[in-house]
């Protein structure tokens, strides 16, 4: 007979599976909240045979073809971001949840207007919309 008394081995939690269930986790918010951001800018499209809709808080921003910005009628100075903001907020004061107009020129990049929604979403505007002209046939 043998009394010796057997050594228990140490008992060890295994750290490797949760490590995975963390990074997947982690992987998984990370993917799922990409998507989100895309929702946050509400931006409601005009139709060009409608009629022309006349708001008093408003803030009209014009982009022409080389890039330029002008905000109710007066020119931002530079193209910068911040000054675009800074434009816009100047323009903003007074008016309680004013809703900006873009009228970009057809030959205008796409960076120019995707910079002015970019403004409009940090500076929390939500309100925003497009300026189109009627074709002639479709005023009959």
């Amino acid at each position: 007979m043998n009394f010796r008394k057997h050594r228990r081995e140490n008992l060890e939690i295994s750290m490797t599976p949760m490590v995975d269930v963390v990074l997947c986790l982690l992987i998984f918010f990370m993917v799922t909240t990409t998507f989100s951001r895309y929702s946050e800018l509400q931006i409601q499209l005009p139709e060009a045979k409608g009629q022309e809709t006349l708001e008093k808080h408003m803030i009209e921003i014009n982009v022409d073809p080389e890039g330029n910005y002008y905000v109710n009628q007066h020119q931002v100075v530079n193209r910068t971001m911040e000054m675009l903001k800074k434009a816009i907020l100047d323009a903003a004061k007074g008016k309680d949840k004013p809703t900006l107009v873009i009228a970009a020129d057809q030959n205008a990049t796409h960076q120019a207007v995707i910079n002015v929604l970019d403004a409009a979403k940090q500076l929390d505007f939500i309100h925003v919309t497009f300026a189109t002209k009627t074709s002639p046939e479709s005023q009959e």
